[in-house]
């Protein structure tokens, strides 16, 4: 897939990854990037005045969704990056209303967005959808069990997506990036990593032709453990519960 030239809407936009990506995306020479839910730090920077649309929009608003389908219909590559955090379980939890909150941005807005844009795709010639997915897709990390299962379920979803995207050679990115340095998660302690090192290696990973990429060393490291002794990895996020504060090194 290449980017130079192609045009992009980036989801989430205002957040430090979505900031990065829309930067990285200039940078490795697209035609034009709408990114939605964009502040202003992005909207006032000269540099991509010319090439960067802001829109408001919500994800998780079938309505709002189609409405902006005519204004973005030279999309070809779409990134599903919004997404909401919760710091807690699911049984020391007075009420779900935020758990059902975190699945309905996390997922159900990424199948919003597909289902919106797949068609547009496919007119364009194929294309590339990107889902922003999470280390803690992999397995639950408790502290953050909703938002956790809410990747795991955005990662299945990635899975029917590729398939069912596949004769419309529309390429389909699961990308998996470490706990990075956002605000987002900035009471957390621990490591984390740099939002334009995320971008890059998710951008290095469209561009290289990958279905799944793992970004940043703990990210790297879990897909392996997950993959050579799963049970271990779950046992390894499993030690942080519900009013942790601190990232697994």
């Amino acid at each position: 897939m290449k980017i130079e030239n192609s045009t992009i809407l980036i989801t989430g936009a205002a957040g430090g990854i979505g900031q990065a990506l829309v930067q990285e995306f200039i940078s490795r020479g697209a035609k034009r990037v709408y990114a939605t839910d964009l502040g202003t730090v992005l909207d006032n920077n000269t540099r991509w005045s010319k090439k960067v649309i802001p829109i408001a929009l919500d994800v998780t608003l079938e309505d709002e969704v189609t409405s902006i389908l005519e204004r973005c219909s030279d999309v070809n590559i779409l990134v599903n990056n919004a997404a909401i955090i919760d710091f807690s379980g699911f049984i020391n939890s007075k009420e779900l209303t935020k758990s059902r909150k975190l699945f309905e941005v996390n997922f159900w807005g990424y199948i919003i967005l597909a289902r919106a844009f797949a068609p547009i795709l496919k007119k364009n010639g194929g294309g590339a959808i990107i889902n922003i997915l999470s280390e803690a897709a992999r397995a639950n990390a408790p502290f953050v069990a909703a938002y956790s299962a809410s990747k795991a379920a955005a990662w299945s979803f990635t899975q029917a997506l590729r398939a069912e995207c596949r004769s419309q050679h529309t390429h389909v990115l699961a990308a998996f990036p470490s706990s990075t340095d956002t605000k987002m998660i900035e009471d957390l302690e621990g490591e984390k990593e740099i939002p334009m090192e995320i971008a890059k290696g998710i951008l290095d990973g469209l561009e290289s032709g990958l279905e799944d990429v793992s970004v940043g060393k703990h990210s790297i490291y879990f897909e392996k453990l997950m993959r050579e002794d799963p049970k271990k990895g779950e046992l390894e996020f499993a030690q942080f519960l519900p009013g942790d504060i601190s990232i697994p090194d």
